[in-house]
């Protein structure tokens, strides 16, 4: 004897994937992925980056009679300033800079 429980005939036919609402939960993040790539390609293409210009800075010279008007603290700090960072860097927390 068959019952409505046990008949795969009479058993509620479920609704098409695309109605379930956990199907598009679970595709919902993929599909943000996919578009977000789409925008960052775009954004890519689009939007050309700058090019640097690698030129180096004219080197800075200190005047002699600017030099010789100024008292030996003033001197001092006025080189060390024009100081170049590869030499100053490493020296920042000491209080004479080395002469190379």
């Amino acid at each position: 004897m068959t019952t409505p429980l046990n008949n795969p005939a009479s058993a509620r036919r479920g609704a098409p994937w695309y109605r379930e609402p956990y199907v598009w939960l679970v595709l919902a993040g993929p599909l943000a992925v996919v578009v977000a790539s789409m925008f960052t390609i775009y954004l890519a293409v689009t939007r050309a980056d700058p090019v640097l210009d690698r030129t180096p800075p004219p080197a800075v010279t200190l005047d002699a009679e600017l030099l010789e008007k100024l008292s030996p603290e003033q001197r001092a700090a006025l080189e060390l300033s024009v100081t170049p960072a590869h030499k100053a860097r490493n020296h920042a927390a000491s209080p004479t800079v080395p002469k190379d």
